[in-house]
Formats: C-alpha cells, structure tokens, sequence
C-alpha cells in the first residue's frame, strides 16, 4: 500500500512531519531471550505510526512530563495493534472497577516495573509490557513484535511514569479477564471507529479538565488512554475532523 492511500478502515497512509525529537533510549537486543525493538516485516499501514514513534516530541503527547527529580513509579503500557474483520484495531482492556487507581477506566494493558524487569532505561519497559498484557489479558507474548517505544509521560494522580510501548500483534492468541480482580474485560476497537466523528468527544472532569475521548465498544475511553491514541492518531495522520464542542461529564469518582 503507498503512502497517501487510504485503506478500507479509512486509516490514511500519511506520515507525520519529520521533527527533531530527543534520541530513544536503546532498546536493542541484549541477550538470548531478551525483548528488543524491530521494524522488520510490519505491515505498510503502520508505516505512519513508525514514523511518528520515532519523531514526536514527549511535549507534543502531553503536557504532563515526569518529574525532572527522577520520580514517580516507573511502569509501562503496551499499545498493540493488530489486524481484525474490520482492519486494523486496538488492543484494550476495562480495569476493575474495585482497583485503587484508576477504577473501571478502559485502559491498554500494563503496569508498574518489578524488579526483574530490568533497566528503566532500556529494555526494562519491553519486558514489563509484554509481562502486564500477559497477566492482564492472557495474551501470548511470542506473538507479539514490538516495533517502536513513545516517549515516557506522567499520570500525576498515580505518579506514574510511564513508557508506551508499541506492538504488533504478529500472531494473534485467545484474550480475556485473567483476574476479574484485576480486569473487568478485554476488547478490541478498529482504528476505524477510533477515527470515526461520531466516535470522538470531549470528556469533563468534576475538576473542569477536558480531554479527548473515544465512545467505543460500549465503553467512554478517556484520560491518558485516550490523550495517547488522540495524539497517534494525529501524528500518524489518521486523525478526521470532529466536533471539538460535543462534551461528555465524567463520575464525580473519575
């Protein structure tokens, strides 16, 4: 597929614009066995995301940076595309709604670094991606290639520092709630219905926030998740025009 077609699931194949961003962390190979990057044999429709994982700046994804003391718990997610009946999707999951932070929110897989995870600083956010999916939603991480890693944010409500790893989801396996202690569900949304107007508005916080927000899957995804897929989704160039105006309230518990 060239660059600047545009697929069945509507996902423009437009790159983002070069920028000059802070050189990655190196993720490469370090051992037998060890997760390392690769942008080797991925479909051509990620080649925008590709682009766009290697240029953004972390300001350009968020506002919110991790603290220059070198705080916060490091953690990270694994943002995994995959390829369904309707083209290419999303991997999420909705966390129980009795968890401490961020109760019954629509999230991507993952969490907080262990100790065996490694380095922060290089492949520790792979191994804690791909361990978190696995515990979370059953997922087999042999199947899975990892092909780009974002910038690390910050959630100031769990002082959170967390890396975004990208995935491919190569070889597809069963998923679902392993602990529903943990995970309320597990579900996958088309790109398409992500880009889709109708699918997008903006959430209200009680504080008076706004962000972005996705109505999907019988699901409001919104805060860091949806920041994260919002700004992809722009900088992959996949992003539509949508009516910035429409507002959805958050719980008063949010």
């Amino acid at each position: 597929m060239t660059r600047g077609a545009r697929d069945e699931s509507g996902v423009a194949q437009v790159a983002a614009p070069p920028q000059q961003g802070k050189p990655r962390a190196p993720y490469e190979d370090r051992g037998a066995g060890a997760p390392h990057v690769s942008t080797q044999g991925l479909p051509g429709w990620l080649d925008p995301v590709i682009e766009a994982a290697a240029t953004v700046r972390p300001t350009q994804l968020s506002r919110f940076l991790p603290p220059e003391d070198g705080g916060g718990r490091q953690s990270a997610v694994l943002i995994l595309f995959g390829e369904g009946p309707r083209g290419p999707e999303l991997l999420l999951m909705e966390r129980a709604g009795t968890l401490r932070s961020h109760a019954g929110q629509p999230s991507f897989p993952g969490g907080a670094l262990d100790p065996e995870d490694g380095d922060p600083h290089t492949t520790g956010p792979l191994r804690a991606a791909l361990r978190e999916a696995e515990e979370e939603t059953g997922l087999d991480p042999s199947g899975v290639q990892l092909f780009g890693v974002l910038p690390r944010l910050y959630i100031p409500v769990s002082e959170f520092v967390v890396t975004p790893v990208l995935g491919w989801w190569r070889d597809p396996s069963p998923v679902g709630a392993v602990d529903p202690a943990e995970t309320a569900r597990v579900f996958t949304v088309p790109v398409a219905d992500l880009t889709d107007p109708d699918h997008r508005v903006m959430a209200v916080h009680p504080s008076g926030h706004l962000g972005p927000a996705f109505t999907v899957e019988s699901a409001l995804v919104w805060g860091f998740t949806a920041g994260v897929i919002d700004r992809l989704l722009h900088f992959a160039g996949w992003e539509r025009p949508w009516d910035r105006s429409r507002q959805v309230p958050l719980d008063w518990r949010a």
